[in-house]
């Protein structure tokens, strides 16, 4: 039996624990997340 989890939900996760965390990270999570979701945009 294999999970497949796509990868968007579990960054989106752990972004968002990290700001509750850390909210002067939000900046960077949102910038890195940005370029990701590009990237992967563009492979796809």
């Amino acid at each position: 039996m294999q999970i497949d989890i796509s990868p968007q939900p579990v960054v989106s996760l752990i972004a968002g624990i990290a700001i509750l965390f850390r909210p002067k990270l939000l900046s960077y999570i949102v910038a890195v997340y940005l370029i990701i979701v590009g990237i992967l945009g563009l492979i796809h």
